[in-house]
């Protein structure tokens, strides 16, 4: 079984080969950079080479408060020799790292390319990537942002996964036509980035989250997701997510138990709504709810603009219980660091 001490002989670093003991020059080098993207990465790789088996992760913060996890390193060796199996990835393909590796998704490139011999190049993590056209790259992983401000200039990377927020339903139509795969991820920072992964485009329909080797899935009473992850994780990994569960492989993500709006016995999934009006609100928004003595809630809408018309036309796809009855204009969402909406401490200001 592979470990943290191992690095793969086919390792590069923006094309020069580095082994464990020469990871301190490599990260000297990147210390003295302007780059304040190659400060982190030199950072992470640092505390890679320490002797102590564990890391501290820190998470987004997006659906609660920011917090730091300690992660042994063997169980990122495990996820990313799961990520190396299910893509097939081999020693001396290319990849590309374009995510700040402040946080688990960029942290993971670089572990991927340690372990399994990957020729890593690193760029500006920003939403307009300076991607070398000239290049052609196996793999890489962007968010959601990056996936739409850089359609055209994709296609010389085959595989690419999305994580960090959900893609849009117009952010799929999108992509159809691209030549690379595009995978959405499902996975945070407990379960050392992703642990399953549906395919986007060039299929005939986009298909359920399948998980990775060596992880079991289920549900809990009130049918949220359950992870049993052994090589990742010690203790089971309870989420907040609801799904529908389709074989011991697959399951469909409808949305996190602690936004679900009861309105009136009927149960709505703010991320669903979210997912029919994303391609006719050009500003960010996002689905709550307020207290109804009828209905016990109702649902609102929030936009981040300036006061917009907003016409019965704009929720035709929607019932009558997911139509919003209230609609707020915000002229800044609350956002955590890496640029995520704060739903709760949004919600806030319209006290």
């Amino acid at each position: 079984m592979l470990n943290f001490k191992t690095v793969h002989e086919c390792f590069k670093y923006n094309g020069e080969h580095y082994n464990f003991n020469t990871l301190k020059n490599l990260a000297q080098k990147l210390l003295e950079s302007e780059q304040s993207y190659s400060k982190d990465i030199a950072e992470f790789l640092l505390q890679w080479q320490e002797s102590t088996t564990i890391i501290a992760l820190k998470t987004s913060g997006s659906t609660g408060l920011p917090k730091t996890i300690i992660m042994e390193k063997q169980a990122m060796v495990n996820s990313a020799t799961a990520t190396g199996e299910h893509f097939n990835l081999q020693p001396t393909n290319t990849t590309l790292l374009c995510l700040p590796a402040h946080y688990i998704a960029g942290k993971m490139m670089l572990v991927r390319a340690l372990v399994l011999g990957l020729e890593l190049d690193s760029i500006e993590p920003k939403s307009h990537l300076k991607i070398d056209i000239k290049k052609h790259y196996v793999f890489s992983a962007i968010v959601p942002l990056q996936l739409e401000k850089n359609l055209d200039n994709l296609e010389n990377i085959k595989t690419v996964i999305v994580g960090g927020a959900k893609v849009s339903s117009a952010l799929k139509s999108k992509i159809q036509d691209l030549k690379t795969t595009v995978f959405e991820t499902y996975g945070m920072t407990e379960t050392v980035s992703h642990i399953a992964v549906r395919q986007l485009n060039n299929v005939s329909k986009p298909a359920h989250f399948k998980t990775l080797p060596n992880i079991e899935i289920s549900q809990n009473a009130k049918d949220c997701l359950i992870i049993n992850a052994p090589r990742i994780s010690k203790n089971q990994i309870v989420t907040n997510d609801v799904v529908k569960i389709h074989s011991k492989t697959e399951f469909e993500w409808l949305g996190r138990a602690d936004t679900i709006i009861n309105s009136g016995g009927v149960k709505i999934f703010p991320e669903q709504v979210e997912n029919i009006l994303n391609n006719k609100i050009s500003s960010r928004f996002f689905i709550a709810s307020e207290e109804d003595k009828t209905l016990g809630e109702f649902v609102i809408l929030i936009i981040e603009s300036d006061k917009i018309e907003i016409t019965d036309a704009l929720f035709s796809e929607l019932n009558s219980f997911s139509k919003p009855k209230k609609t707020y204009f915000l002229d800044k969402f609350v956002e955590t660091s890496s640029g995520k909406i704060q739903r709760k401490k949004t919600l806030q200001l319209l006290k």
